[in-house]
């Protein structure tokens, strides 16, 4: 079904779904989204399965026009939303008819959102996923982000209530001030003093921030003496923190699939969802976890989102 025209494209917007998995070795990267917990539960809030494709908004939002009646949710950053001259919230569904306007403004706190649409945002599967890659002009619509005059398509759905939603107890708190858990190596023994360094100092968030990794600026992380600053490239894995030669850390993310620095330490898989919403200027810490830790951490995060599958599921957070 035609379900929105592009009027206006904002800053960066792709469709992505839960990523491109099996072909690393090919040089595809996953992509997909980047914060997980506000993309399913945008799809949740409008009754998709929650790995549906759905759109990803980088600081600066769309202008959609409804080509069709259908039910929407945005979540993820904190921006204003319109649909027409009426305001809507983030977190919650609501039903837009024929001719209406959805406006997406610039994120006041975050800089990442999701609007998902009642059937999933529908364009063909390109190795088994709908997730844009720009790099290569892969997936999404014609491998880009959207342009002006686009036209939209999603999958039939049915019917399903709107004014879902999101109980403000799960909702993530979206902060300048953002510390990621992170394991030390695969590469720590190429540093001594360093690694405490890393784990001793906050970081700021540079300009160069995308879906491929972010640059991170701050006192210069140094190499053990006689440790090589480069290694033999290999595969590498979302949340990968590499020193290169100039001691400045990288969180690597959705789109490279190999590397040839010195990887100091790994974030955590849930903490991905918190650097997603990072923005330039803001400030990240490292805090060191063993691995027992980390998969606590991973527990807790999947049990999160299983109660809230549960709760949108079951219709209990409808309001009126």
């Amino acid at each position: 079904m035609e379900t929105f025209l592009v009027l206006e494209p904002g800053a960066f917007t792709t469709i992505q779904d839960a990523g491109r998995y099996g072909y690393q070795q090919f040089g595809v990267p996953v992509s997909g989204a980047l914060d997980e917990f506000s993309f399913r539960v945008a799809n949740l809030l409008v009754g998709n399965d929650e790995t549906a494709a759905a759109l990803e908004i980088t600081f600066q939002g769309p202008k959609l026009e409804a080509l069709s009646e259908c039910v929407v949710a945005v979540t993820g950053a904190e921006t204003p939303i319109r649909v027409n001259a009426r305001p809507e919230v983030g977190w919650r569904s609501f039903a837009v008819h024929k001719g209406d306007v959805i406006t997406i403004r610039a994120a006041q706190r975050g800089i990442r959102s999701y609007v998902a649409v009642s059937g999933g945002i529908l364009v063909p599967e390109i190795m088994g996923s709908r997730s844009t890659y720009v790099g290569a002009g892969l997936g999404g619509l014609d491998g880009r982000a959207l342009v002006t005059g686009d036209t939209l398509f999603r999958e039939q759905a049915a019917a399903v209530p709107s004014a879902v939603s999101l109980p403000e107890r799960f909702r993530p708190a979206l902060s300048s001030e953002i510390a990621l858990r992170a394991i030390p190596g695969p590469q720590d023994d190429y540093f001594d003093r360093g690694i405490d360094d890393f784990y001793a100092t906050s970081f700021t968030v540079s300009a160069k921030a995308d879906r491929m990794g972010y640059r991170l600026v701050g006192p210069e992380i140094k190499f053990k003496g006689g440790a090589p600053q480069s290694i033999i490239s290999e595969p590498s894995m979302p949340g990968a923190v590499q020193i290169p030669p100039d001691g400045s850390p990288i969180i690597l993310l959705v789109e490279q699939t190999a590397g040839g620095y010195a990887k100091i330490a790994t974030v955590i898989s849930p903490d991905l969802d918190v650097i997603a919403q990072a923005r330039p200027g803001d400030r990240v810490r490292f805090e060191r976890i063993d691995l027992a830790t980390a998969h606590g951490v991973h527990r807790a995060w999947r049990e999160k989102l299983r109660v809230v599958r549960e709760i949108l599921q079951s219709g209990k957070s409808c309001v009126s």
